[in-house]
């Protein structure tokens, strides 16, 4: 079963309360106050692990609560810290705060991390008190309360391309024909609920991930049929293969169907229509399936593939065609980082430009 979404219960542990204790040995009857310290409470911290494939292992266990520390000694000594909570979730996770809605983390990456439930502070045990005018100190730290809420962790699938097109338009059965995965497959629409995802071999070591998306209609940016369940999917993609069946089972226009689904991506996100796009007619075995091509490459005025997944016809270029958009997509996102790392540290050189301050009396601003 694939679970893409799924609210959870965090609390973080609370912290040990302080020890009330007084060195008592044969010849020193009055020591004072030697109460230790409580240890730290654990947090819940949130992990993306590349081992994980969706977040079904949550679904059957709501509330995650981290444990306490243990109390202070005697002797000054202090009580245990408590260890971490650790859940483990796919790399394209989103945390959310349930009931504030806010953004806690976005787990790109295989180990990113978050702590959604922080562990309370060990309370001071009583030789924290003491001073010169109370040196039998009775007081106490009892422990700070750990950190607690709800959050909301949603995944958003993260592929190199994402092949999207009306349902029934032939994605699942390209996936298979590029990978080894084993879609469901069937003449029907909505066949695809969920993602699937495949490595598509380029020769040697290099391979991009694809993911076949559940079929997307009209309104799906409102939420209509699986609406935002196949968007959100879509955003992590680096391309789009755009597949369009010429011959639709309900007789519209392929044509049409093609700009549907483009506004529907525009009316959800913005940006998602910037995304790089190879464009397919699919069913190339079809009668008048070329035709429909030339039809489509004139509207858009830039290059259509026609491919077939049962002949075999066109797939060579399409995923050459996708490789080489990915491998720019990266590029690019690695040059992003490299500048973004040098606005956050720079160099001495930087951040002294301009003259030395001539006179004692001059400061550097």
């Amino acid at each position: 079963m694939f679970v893409d979404r799924v609210e959870l219960f965090v609390k973080g542990g609370d912290g040990g309360r302080g020890m009330v204790s007084f060195r008592r040995e044969k010849y020193v009857p009055r020591g004072g106050p030697d109460g230790g310290d409580g240890g730290d409470g654990g947090s819940v911290i949130v992990i993306a692990d590349a081992n994980a494939d969706n977040l079904a292992p949550l679904l059957h266990k709501k509330h995650w609560r981290a444990k306490s520390g243990d109390p202070g000694g005697t002797s000054l000594c202090a009580g245990s810290d408590a260890g971490d909570l650790i859940i483990l979730v796919p790399p394209g996770t989103t945390v959310r705060d349930r009931d504030r809605g806010n953004l806690l983390k976005d787990l790109v990456e295989n180990g990113d991390t978050v702590v959604v439930g922080k562990g309370g502070k060990g309370g001071k045990g009583n030789k924290y008190y003491a001073s010169a005018t109370n040196r039998t100190p009775r007081e106490f730290g009892p422990g700070e309360e750990g950190e607690e809420r709800w959050i909301t962790l949603e995944l958003k699938v993260i592929a190199d391309a994402g092949l999207v097109g009306f349902p029934n338009a032939g994605k699942s059965t390209l996936l298979s024909r590029l990978s080894r995965a084993t879609p469901e497959i069937a003449d029907y629409p909505f066949t695809t609920k969920t993602p699937n995802l495949g490595i598509v071999s380029l020769g040697g070591d290099a391979v991009f991930v694809l993911a076949d998306l559940p079929g997307l209609i009209e309104g799906a940016s409102q939420g209509v049929g699986l609406g935002h369940e196949f968007l959100r999917h879509v955003e992590r993609t680096r391309v789009i293969i755009h597949l369009v069946e010429p011959f639709p089972m309900d007789e519209s226009d392929p044509i049409a169907n093609y700009h549907a689904i483009r506004k529907e991506l525009s009316l959800y996100n913005i940006p998602m229509t910037e995304k790089p796009e190879v464009v397919c007619v699919s069913k190339a075995e079809l009668t008048g399936s070329d035709e429909v091509r030339a039809r489509l490459e004139t509207d858009l005025c830039h290059e259509v593939f026609l491919v077939s997944s049962v002949t075999g016809q066109g797939l060579a270029q399409v995923v050459g065609k996708a490789a080489q958009l990915i491998a720019e997509m990266k590029e690019q996102e690695r040059k992003a980082k490299e500048k973004t790392k040098r606005v956050e540290f720079p160099t001495e050189s930087a951040v002294r430009t301009g003259p030395m301050p001539e006179t004692e009396s001059e400061t550097l601003p």
